[in-house]
């Protein structure tokens, strides 16, 4: 091999390792991702995720869903409550049961109520009817077994009626011990009945067996 070929071979070799050692450990964000010039900001992310939980969700689920360190994640949640606590704003970002979710601020509790119990005048949607009337003929009931009847998943629906007054709790089922509801005082009232017992029949009300089967397509005895 002449001088010039083993220069060229050398320069090629030091060339293929600089490129290797320049992207190794390389951690460029994805296009569109949380934290990238066209994506939303980790904090905004945070944010976002933390007004649509139910439960208190943990560092690490939002480190995996922002695809961002947990500590990072970590590190944000705990200055963002900070940052809340500190400006005195109506919501409070807080660690519990091993999560974090809002909370709205205690000292704004009486003007939540009044807005809840007495200011809140919209009319309820047809999911809420439905739920509503499950529960008044099913009493008392799990979310599991009135989402049985209704055929789709209730939970947003009986947090929004137990807001409203028109259920609350009662007791436990003894079977699987999941909550079960009971329309209240409050769902008489509204309704102008004195009891229960003054709810319109279903039997009336319930389709025709004879265009039941001609809309299922059922065989005729």
């Amino acid at each position: 091999m002449s001088i010039d070929t083993h220069i060229e071979a050398e320069e090629a070799v030091e060339t293929t390792v600089g490129d290797d050692i320049s992207t190794e450990g390389d951690d460029e964000l994805p296009a569109g991702g949380v934290g990238s010039p066209e994506g939303p900001s980790l904090r905004a992310a945070i944010e976002a995720v933390m007004l649509v939980v139910d439960t208190p969700v943990d560092a690490t689920m939002l480190a995996q869903v922002c695809e961002r360190p947990p500590t990072e994640v970590e590190e944000c949640l705990r200055s963002l409550a900070e940052e809340y606590a500190a400006e005195g704003r109506g919501i409070a970002l807080r660690e519990v049961a091993g999560g974090w979710r809002f909370y709205t601020r205690e000292e704004c509790a009486p003007v939540v109520e009044r807005f809840v119990r007495d200011g809140q005048q919209t009319r309820l949607t047809q999911a809420a009817l439905e739920t509503l009337a499950v529960v008044a003929y099913r009493q008392p009931v799990s979310r599991s077994r009135v989402s049985a009847v209704r055929g789709v998943n209730v939970d947003g629906v009986m947090r929004t009626l137990l807001a409203r007054g028109l259920v609350e709790e009662a007791g436990a089922e003894p079977e699987s011990g999941a909550t079960l509801y009971r329309t209240t005082n409050l769902f008489l009232e509204k309704l102008g009945l004195n009891s229960l017992d003054e709810l319109p029949p279903l039997a009336p009300l319930l389709p025709d067996l004879t265009s039941l089967e001609g809309d299922l397509d059922l065989p005729s005895s």
